[in-house]
């Protein structure tokens, strides 16, 4: 490791220099907490297809696109130039804008639960008030999630993030008990605390896909199980879509399932780049953001920000999602990708990891401690973290392939075979 490090050194110099000016100026030199790692991460000058260029002219073959948002890789010609025409016009209006009305039309022809929608800013922001919005639906107040579940940086879903899950996720985060966590994959576990807690349950917040927790798939039997009690209990059923919407093909997951959500979170592939967030969902539920003539008790009061529905957002999104429509070869060509990267990948390691994931997704977990198969987030913990980041680093350093040490991949359509071959040829050399 530690030639891997000198190594890295000695190409990303004007990256340290850059770097310290960073750390001077903002909390560890980063703006959001993952992008550092030991013993700085690089600093970007220019992307392009697959590939980030540093300052020092370094490429990288990327596999973290952009927080996995950047489905048809890094500037893609259609988006930029839609987003160019548009910034000629002016790129934020702060007012009610055609180009947000023709990406909903394409939205909601995609998600059969996307009766009405409203934008957000983040991920996160969609997230806050798609639980606020169960609240007021239902007038209780707990809201379930997974052991693992990532939904962002809202405190009204942080907690049992990281392992291990009993420990509070941060200061200065109040009404943790007002959040429950449940075993993924693990229905009569699951029910067994839902029952619990049936009486004051407003929903569950469940991604089809565990990001964050270590880029698990949900069995189709566990997602049914756990809709059937909630609407039972006439609480709502919300999927966080926002790593998996567009991803895995023209549309949410959820439908392959035969599932029926109240309420779905979008984000990342359908900004096409571009800051977004999207709650969307049944008319009759949504129709509780909507202020017009209610007292302050009727209303569940949910916002947008001054950036929300943005004509750049919108018109980046517009151009991601219409190639994407008029071109869905490219979720055949990425999926198959995908597969193939979590079979050579195991492969390589001859059972001494397994790599997770689903369609254009994936992530490698080194097995230790008895752990022989991942279907949670606690047996992805219990995997070596630490030879997990030591490979992706060696990658970096010494291979020009970026993974965000400790992070799943994800494939573009900018990615060929011969990419994935030659990951698969650097991890034999790991």
């Amino acid at each position: 490791m530690k030639n891997y490090i000198s190594e890295y050194k000695k190409k990303t110099k004007t990256s340290a220099k850059i770097f310290t000016r960073s750390l001077k100026l903002h909390v560890n030199g980063v703006s959001h907490n993952i992008r550092f790692y030991e013993p700085y991460p690089f600093v970007v000058k220019s992307s392009s297809g697959k590939n980030l260029v540093d300052v020092d002219n370094n490429k990288y073959t990327d596999y973290w696109m952009g927080h996995w948002s950047l489905i048809l890789g890094h500037g893609p010609k259609n988006v930029k130039e839609s987003l160019k025409k548009q910034i000629e016009k002016s790129w934020m209006y702060g007012t009610v804008n055609e180009q947000t009305i023709k990406l909903s039309e394409l939205i909601s022809k995609a998600v059969p639960v996307a009766e009405k929608i409203r934008y957000v800013t983040s991920g996160t922001e969609a997230t806050m008030y798609a639980v606020r919005l169960a609240r007021s639906v239902t007038g209780r107040k707990i809201i379930a999630k997974i052991d693992g579940g990532w939904h962002g940086y809202t405190s009204d879903l942080l907690k049992s993030v990281n392992w291990p899950f009993t420990e509070s996720e941060s200061s200065g985060v109040v009404n943790e008990e007002k959040i429950v966590s449940v075993p993924y994959n693990d229905l009569e576990g699951s029910l067994r605390i839902l029952k619990k807690h049936a009486k004051d349950l407003a929903g569950i917040i469940i991604e089809p896909v565990l990001g964050g927790g270590g880029c698990i798939p949900a069995t189709p039997e566990y997602l049914k199980g756990i809709q059937e009690f909630v609407h039972k209990n006439k609480s709502l059923f919300i999927l966080d879509e926002i790593v998996t919407g567009f991803r895995f093909r023209f549309g949410c997951l959820y439908p392959t399932m035969k599932l029926d959500p109240d309420i779905v979170t979008l984000g990342k592939i359908v900004g096409g780049g571009m800051a977004i967030g999207v709650m969307c969902g049944k008319k009759e539920i949504m129709g509780y953001a909507d202020t017009t003539g209610k007292k302050k008790s009727e209303r569940s009061y949910v916002g947008g920000g001054t950036f929300s529905a943005n004509p750049a957002s919108m018109v980046s999104g517009y151009a991601t999602l219409s190639h994407l429509k008029s071109k869905k070869s490219v979720y055949s060509k990425i999926n198959s990708l995908g597969e193939f990267a979590r079979k050579e990948i195991e492969n390589v390691f001859d059972g001494k990891v397994t790599v997770t994931g689903k369609g254009s997704l994936f992530m490698t977990h080194f097995l230790k401690d008895g752990i022989t198969e991942i279907t949670n987030s606690a047996q992805a913990a219990k995997c070596d973290g630490i030879k997990l980041a030591k490979y992706h680093f060696k990658m970096i350093s010494h291979d020009g392939i970026f993974f965000l040490p400790g992070k799943l991949g994800a494939i573009s359509d900018a990615h060929s075979k011969d990419d994935i071959k030659r990951m698969v040829l650097a991890s034999e050399n790991f």
